[in-house]
């Protein structure tokens, strides 16, 4: 390879699927790629993953710029860092995460319906274009953010995809308040939770019964008041791997319960025993949610669906990434992201020397509770050496991100204070 740029054959190579990490031997936008086959020396993963990102190749996706690739049965696709430079993040660079490999790749508008069955006083069922045609659109600005992003981080480390800080997104989703369906059909006396089922199918974990991917919500969570069956996002159709033609959007909730390709709503007498909302997504009913590994290995410890809970707030940095030197004297713009599970951004804070001191950044336009907020610091550095940037954030309830990492079985929630680290002048 050489030095003064990337030759046809390199960039061809690129785009066919190279890993994607960090590390040598070329760095591009804060990532590293190295050919398939080749390893990873130098990292090791018996200890959280010290990349932004997961680690996987770059693949391209109909509708999808070349993502991170974690798995493909069920596709599992992470956003790169840069792409979260902006409060929006594209569309075409949307994560996507699935549960089953039985993914639809084309639906006929003509023939779909969204049924409304069960305890309800009227079964009713909607085409796409009654949905558009017969009710008030709305829309609102909300991050989706996979239970398990930066599971990576995690240590000892768990099962399940190995997500960078990649598995999240903000878009502005236009649609039908779930409300006002749920009102047309009158769920009757005696409904204890409203079940959400899309079009994905698939074996799923052996003999736990889980061919389709099943979420519920108490008929009494606030959530439901709040939630759009959305046909629209950031002001186009939706990406069929991100949902088309509709997916439940519930703002402040992981994205497990943001079901994709929503065609069902049932309303249940009895609570949801299904397998993904019995056994899986389910996390320690512990202050924090979070639990000793020894402590979960003996057992005996209760566990919540992660429903339960909102998002807790987080923060990143964007840009510097790492991957370049920085100048002494020279003003440094510190960028990143912040959002919260509802309550807000409040106040985000940076430290610049591993964070034993913190200066507050200059917070960008509030696009409302459940959205990300931009931030920026102007850090001019005086001397040359190895500097540790961290960044934490507050939501307007005074809610924080702890300093110390923080564990479960499944590898959810991780908001823990992360860190990076930078190099100025001739070190």
């Amino acid at each position: 390879m050489g030095s003064e740029g990337w030759t046809r054959r390199e960039v061809l190579a690129l785009l066919s699927g190279l890993w994607l990490g960090c590390g040598s031997p070329r760095s591009f936008l804060g990532q590293v790629f190295v050919p398939a086959g080749q390893g990873w020396e130098g990292l090791d993963f018996s200890k959280p993953n010290p990349c932004w990102n997961g680690l996987g190749p770059l693949v391209s996706e109909p509708q999808k710029l070349p993502l991170i690739r974690l798995t493909d049965r069920p596709i599992q696709l992470e956003t790169p860092r840069p792409y979260f430079l902006d409060v929006f993040t594209p569309n075409a660079a949307f994560y996507v995460r699935y549960h089953l490999d039985g993914i639809p790749n084309a639906v006929d508008l003509k023939s779909w319906r969204l049924r409304l069955e069960g305890n309800f006083r009227r079964c009713l069922s909607f085409s796409f274009e009654e949905l558009i045609r017969d009710f008030s659109p709305v829309s609102l600005v909300a991050v989706n953010q996979c239970s398990g992003n930066s599971r990576s981080r995690f240590f000892p480390r768990v099962a399940g995809a190995q997500w960078g800080n990649g598995a999240m997104g903000n878009a502005v989703w236009t649609g039908v308040r779930l409300k006002d369906l749920l009102s047309r059909a009158e769920p009757l006396p005696g409904t204890l939770q409203i079940q959400f089922q899309g079009l994905d199918t698939g074996k799923g974990p052996e003999g736990k019964g889980s061919h389709a991917f099943l979420k519920s919500l108490d008929l009494t969570d606030p959530a439901l008041e709040r939630s759009l069956v959305a046909y629209s996002m950031n002001g186009q159709p939706l990406p069929m791997l991100n949902g088309f033609p509709v997916r439940l959007v519930v703002p402040g909730k992981f994205a497990t319960y943001w079901v994709k390709h929503l065609s069902w709503i049932r309303a249940l007498k009895e609570k949801d025993s299904n397998f993904w909302m019995a056994q899986a997504y389910r996390i320690p009913a512990t202050p924090g949610n979070t639990i000793r590994p020894e402590d979960a290995a003996r057992g005996g410890w209760t566990t919540l669906p992660i429903g339960a809970v909102d998002m807790p707030v987080r923060s990143f940095l964007i840009e510097p990434d790492g991957s370049s030197k920085l100048p002494v004297g020279m003003p440094v713009r510190l960028r990143g992201i912040a959002f919260s599970g509802g309550k807000g951004v409040e106040r985000v804070e940076v430290s610049v020397d591993g964070g034993r001191s913190w200066m507050p950044a200059q917070l960008g336009s509030d696009w409302g509770p459940y959205s990300f907020r931009l931030w920026e610091k102007v850090w001019k550095p005086k001397r040359p050496g190895r500097f540790v940037v961290a960044v934490r954030a507050f939501d307007r309830m005074g809610h924080g991100q702890p300093e110390e990492p923080i564990w479960n079985p499944g590898g959810y929630l991780w908001h823990s204070v992360e860190k990076q680290e930078l190099v100025v002048g001739e070190v």
